[in-house]
């Protein structure tokens, strides 16, 4: 039922579909979204000193920003506490943690490094996702990692990966929730190559050492993803759609889709259904491209909605791994953070609430008039009160940005 004893109206609007509301908020509930870490401290991490590399930037400078491991564990605290439904943890190997302990460089990172995100997660029964970091640091100053020319460079971070691949295992035996590791490296270069095919048989036999290793399938799912270009990477990335989708099929591992590191006129929408077929898993990260930029604030657009539905009409909820992957530091952080997710769910939430047995039907028999006109007349049915609901059941509030500017006087200001 809903909170208004007298507005069954928007349960009522759908059942005339065939959709069960009460189903689709169980369903909602269920689904995990991986949330990133380094939307708090605008990438910055706790292990290097130097500013970001690898064609990545997050510009401005609102006032708040977590500069300790403390303070972002406290706004994360915050951030979920405004955020409903199933959560993981998604962290990059820069946030190790080393306190009480000797500094290590990432090539000997260690699962000791990460007890406190650990404990932090078990704590509010999180799962963990990774990353291996492989910017920000002065083994990748040229942009170039796995698959750069010096056997050094490579071999430093080929031994990062390794590492990353034990610590994943670490987090999940310990969370007893699977671990989605991502490797993706910046490589590339700023004007036209003279050679492409060097450096990518490099990253190829880098990424061969690196899954050499032995680890437990059910427990870490290894994923790679793809970029087209970064700042100062405009004209070549080695890790390119093409290279890393293939990578992928012919090693067994997942392929991750990030939706801001494609053409201005691909869709990861699309391709969703292309993968499933060849694939048994499939990763997203989400966010909001602005051409020619990603990791923006993924908001409610059409093609976040569409990336939703067809995820739900593969019957691929189990199938996809889910995480969001932005920065904004010209925002509130943890606005952004509630922002970005709970755009991910209303998308899910919409996609859910859709008669999708129905719409198929109409289009196989060809009756695309009536197609269009159902859904059409679904853009202005009321999910909205059905969101609202959801939250209510989460105990987490609608109206969520007065609790933000509480937090920002009272905690985010006295930084």
């Amino acid at each position: 039922m809903f909170r208004r004893k007298k507005n069954n109206q928007p349960r009522l609007v759908y059942a005339s579909y065939g959709v069960d509301t009460e189903q689709v908020l169980n369903i909602l509930r269920d689904i995990p979204i991986s949330v990133h870490c380094w939307q708090g401290d605008d990438v910055t991490g706790f292990d290097q000193p130097q500013s970001l590399s690898g064609g990545i930037q997050a510009t401005g400078n609102y006032p708040g920003k977590a500069t300790s491991y403390e303070e972002l564990m406290q706004d994360i605290d915050k951030a979920f506490s405004l955020i409903p439904g199933r959560k993981k943890l998604n962290l990059h190997a820069s946030y190790a943690i080393f306190e009480d302990r000797e500094f290590a460089d990432r090539d000997q990172i260690k699962p000791v490094h990460f007890k406190k995100w650990v404990e932090y997660a078990k704590k509010r029964n999180l799962g963990i996702d990774f990353n291996p970091t492989l910017f920000s640091h002065s083994m990748a100053d040229d942009n170039l990692t796995l698959s750069s020319p010096n056997p050094e460079v490579r071999q430093f971070w080929i031994n990062h990966c390794k590492q990353c691949i034990r610590i994943s295992e670490y987090f999940a035996e310990e969370t007893g929730i699977p671990c989605v590791l991502n490797i993706w490296i910046p490589d590339g270069y700023k004007n036209t190559p003279a050679d492409r095919l060097g450096p990518r048989a490099r990253f190829k036999e880098s990424l061969d050492e690196i899954l050499s290793i032995p680890y437990d399938k059910t427990k870490v799912y290894v994923t790679l993803e793809s970029k087209v270009f970064g700042i100062g990477l405009e004209s070549y990335t080695v890790g390119s759609s093409e290279f890393c989708l293939s990578y992928a099929k012919e090693k067994g591992i997942t392929p991750l889709l990030d939706n801001g590191h494609y053409h201005p006129t691909e869709l990861v929408s699309d391709k969703i259904s292309s993968l499933l077929l060849f694939h048994q898993n499939l990763a997203l990260h989400l966010t909001h491209s602005v051409r020619w930029d990603s990791d923006h604030v993924v908001l409610l657009d059409e093609e976040t909605m569409e990336i939703a539905r067809e995820i739900v009409r593969s019957d691929a909820l189990n199938r996809v791994f889910i995480a969001t992957d932005y920065f904004d530091a010209s925002i509130n952080r943890i606005a952004a953070w509630v922002l970005g997710v709970r755009n991910v769910q209303k998308a899910l939430l919409c996609a859910l609430l859709e008669p999708s047995a129905k719409l198929k039907a109409l289009q196989e028999s060809g009756n695309f008039t009536k197609l269009m006109v159902m859904k059409e007349e679904l853009k202005t049915a009321p999910f909205g009160d059905i969101f609202a609901e959801f939250l209510r059941r989460e105990q987490v509030p609608l109206d969520y940005y007065k609790e933000i500017e509480t937090y920002e006087r009272e905690v985010l200001m006295t930084r």
